[in-house]
């Protein structure tokens, strides 16, 4: 967000305890769409010279409706989605990781997992909060973000087939950053309870699962060494 100064319409007092505006609605309604205005966030209308929460201003609740509710459960208690996936195990191949799993194997990797339908905008993880799940993408896009200064940088977008949240079915320790949906989104979600689990009562499912996740997590670390080196190598060449 950048301060603006002349046009009238509305001024956003932001995290970072700056009042920012004021900015015309279009400009208020992208920033909504993106995560960067939630529903707590205090707003002033010029219009009628008043503070109030987003959720509470007419013209953005539309933005700020209540959370579709979960998905019917099946008889057996777990999702239509999820026991979509135990009678057709095939589809989970659309996940990168499980490109070489038997329909066998998928078929018993399912007893281990949970299907989650998110709506877009919906935050999966945030910053700072024990994590106690991972996560993998079978339809839609989420993004990666850390939101500094109050403003949103967006480290990487997940698409179909990948995954994120697996250092946390390890150790449960705090998220590294943000993940939210860009679109309407179908994920597997994977427990560290459940986790267990599968190392207990199923090796020979867990083997696979960790060397085809340890070999994505591979090329991830040579992707970021070769960032990190042709950064490096960039500024170099700036400073001579």
């Amino acid at each position: 967000m950048q301060p603006a100064a002349t046009e009238a319409g509305y001024r956003i007092w932001a995290v970072d305890n700056v009042v920012y505006g004021p900015v015309e609605l279009p400009t208020l309604v992208s920033w909504i769409k993106e995560g960067r205005v939630t529903a707590e966030t205090w707003i002033f209308t010029e219009n009628n010279q008043t503070w109030a929460r987003a959720s509470r201003i007419p013209d953005f609740q539309l933005f700020f409706k209540p959370k579709a509710p979960p998905a019917p459960q099946a008889a057996s208690g777990v999702s239509e989605d999820t026991a979509m996936f135990a009678k057709k195990p095939g589809t989970l191949r659309r996940v990168k990781i499980f490109a070489d799993f038997t329909d066998e194997q998928l078929e018993g990797f399912v007893k281990f997992m949970e299907a989650q339908r998110v709506r877009q905008w919906t935050e999966i993880v945030k910053q700072g909060q024990h994590g106690d799940a991972m996560y993998l993408v079978l339809e839609g896009e989420l993004r990666v973000r850390m939101m500094i200064g109050g403003k949103e940088s967006i480290l990487v977008t997940l698409n179909v087939g990948e995954f994120f949240g697996e250092i946390s079915i390890f150790d449960s320790g705090p998220r590294s950053a943000d993940v939210v949906a860009n679109q309407d989104s179908l994920l597997l979600k994977i427990s560290a309870e459940a986790f267990g689990r599968l190392l207990n009562d199923a090796p020979d499912l867990a083997a696979p699962f960790l060397f085809a996740m340890g070999k994505t997590l591979t090329a991830r670390i040579r992707a970021d060494n070769k960032r990190y080196r042709d950064s490096i190598n960039f500024v170099r060449a700036a400073g001579r």
